[in-house]
């Protein structure tokens, strides 16, 4: 497969997730959408890594770029969910036009 194709597919995930976290109203939803934007990301990275292996067998920057969001993405996610709990506890809804209603 070409570089080309998975470019592509990372630049259709991204636009996907983007569209997810500007249209939804769901904390839940907008959490996936971010989390299927890291995740195109992992794609791209991992895209150009074996582009760039093919020329240096020994550089794995990429593979190991990914790696780091991935780390980065489980992290959003316990501290996201946490917060979308605690917004729950406090309003029984996880709509995000009314989180504002909880400033000072």
């Amino acid at each position: 497969m070409l570089v080309n194709q998975f470019l592509f597919l990372g630049a259709i995930l991204f636009c996907i997730g983007v569209y997810g976290v500007l249209a939804r109203r769901n904390a839940v939803l907008v959490l996936l959408s971010i989390e299927l934007i890291l995740n195109s990301v992992n794609i791209n990275l991992v895209a150009f890594g074996a582009l760039w292996h093919a020329t240096d067998p020994a550089n794995l920057s990429g593979q190991v770029f990914a790696l780091f969001v991935i780390a980065i993405a489980a992290a959003e996610v316990g501290v996201g969910l946490a917060i979308v709990l605690m917004i729950y506890r406090n309003r029984r809804s996880i709509d995000i036009d009314e989180v504002d209603l909880m400033k000072g």
